[in-house]
């Protein structure tokens, strides 16, 4: 990421080098994508990206689930033999059983790399305090990010088996430049401090990196942690446990992120075609990952919804002059979230941008239920312990939201401290 940025047709030739390298690499050795390719008789290289979009098959997260059911205790989707893999994650398995992901060193040497760019992008240099306000589980990001500002040269802090008033003393007393941690767990911290009269204006923290929820490209989200947090500037990224981290924030244009193109080719589809979306069009991020090889994903359909920015209509430079891929606004959602409302599309994230812009909300739940053959959506609010009128708030966010998305949605309470909060991904979005 540093000199000159490359243009789009070197990002996009390199990019086609990698493929084909690592389709010779990974044929015949991984059994899963060699019958993938034999089922669907497809070549093992290609002269295009247009002829790989064209004629790859997409692989889909219940494949990768089937298979490791079908083939215990990891699948088939293993390059090389065990004894060379050092690394284990899974991920959440918020959406069935949990995928289990092996990583050779070279791979996870590759995915280290990824995430110094995202720290290269948002400014972090060595010698800064980074601490790390999750639980170190088995999910991928926590390690990358850790091992990566060890990389760097920074001085990492774990902050697993702590509870959220031993992490707040900790940052303070540590004098921590640099935090990471989800978008909701940095608000929820606030909340922490706030109670137990801990100032957050004598934290040193001055960067807040992001992930995990759309909220980090969410402009009132970010100024909501940002005024909590005494003026830390929020960055976002974006990444998963079977690709590993494949965003940045343009340093440029807040919410917007980059893909790393040298480590992962992305598409953008429409879910229901699985035809290619023009920029500013909501459509599925599909990802190739390039450079990891002992566990690859091709044409991955990932869920999350995204768009194009609208440069690449042009095929113009970035604002800030970086011509890889852009998906503007940051991730929107997932597929599976995005619910259509008397023929409105409702988007998480506009739901969020809408309900955070009201200092007087806590934290709020989003409610889909069917009445007959009608999708209804139903907010619940959780005001801040100080409101003296939770009635008019209740209006004035029914008002933002018919205004927003002309369309009538009932907003109701909830009693102050009684809607879950969660150092990992916040579950908004509940369906009844």
């Amino acid at each position: 990421m540093e000199g000159k940025s490359p243009g789009r047709g070197e990002i996009e030739r390199a990019q086609l080098e990698s493929l084909n390298g690592l389709l010779r690499e990974i044929i015949p050795a991984n059994r899963f994508y060699r019958r993938k390719l034999e089922e669907n008789s497809t070549p093992a290289s290609f002269n295009s990206l247009a002829d790989y979009a064209r004629d790859f098959p997409f692989t889909r997260k219940p494949e990768i689930a089937e298979d490791q059911r079908n083939n215990p205790i990891y699948g088939t989707n293993l390059t090389y033999p065990l004894d060379q893999y050092s690394r284990f994650h899974q991920t959440s398995g918020t959406t069935g059983r949990p995928l289990r992901w092996l990583d050779t060193p070279e791979s996870w040497s590759g995915l280290v790399d990824s995430w110094m760019d995202v720290y290269r992008a948002a400014g972090v240099t060595p010698g800064e305090v980074v601490y790390f306000a999750f639980s170190f589980g088995p999910f991928l990001g926590f390690w990358l990010a850790f091992d990566a500002g060890n990389r760097l040269g920074c001085l990492c802090v774990p902050g697993g088996g702590q509870s959220s008033l031993v992490r707040l003393r900790t940052i303070l007393d540590l004098q921590a430049t640099v935090l990471c941690c989800t978008p909701s767990y940095a608000i929820h911290l606030a909340e922490i401090a706030a109670r137990e009269e801990l100032d957050l204006a004598r934290s040193q923290v001055k960067l807040i990196i992001v992930a995990g929820e759309a909220g980090g490209s969410i402009p009132a989200t970010r100024a909501l942690i940002a005024r909590l947090w005494n003026g830390a500037r929020v960055f976002d990224h974006h990444g998963m446990t079977e690709v590993g981290p494949v965003t940045y924030e343009c340093p440029a244009r807040p919410c917007r992120l980059h893909v790393v193109n040298r480590a992962y080719l992305a598409e953008v589809v429409n879910p229901e075609t699985l035809r290619a979306v023009p920029p500013l069009t909501p459509g599925e991020l599909i990802l190739t990952t390039l450079q990891r090889k002992g566990s690859p994903l091709l044409r991955y359909r990932t869920g999350d919804l995204v768009q194009l920015a609208a440069h690449h209509a042009k095929n113009e430079a970035c604002a800030c002059g970086r011509h890889e891929t852009a998906l503007e606004g940051g991730i929107l959602g997932r597929t599976d979230d995005m619910v259509v409302v008397r023929g409105v599309n409702v988007y998480p994230a506009a739901v969020e941008q809408i309900i955070r812009e009201f200092e007087e909300v806590a934290e709020f739940q989003a409610r889909i239920s069917k009445k007959q053959a009608m999708t209804e959506l139903h907010l619940v609010i959780e005001p801040v312990a100080a409101l003296k009128n939770p009635a008019s708030l209740v209006s004035a966010v029914e008002n933002a939201l018919q205004s927003s998305l002309n369309l009538r949605v009932p907003v109701t309470t909830a009693p102050s401290g009684s809607l879950p909060r969660a150092e990992l991904k916040s579950k908004r979005w509940i369906k009844e």
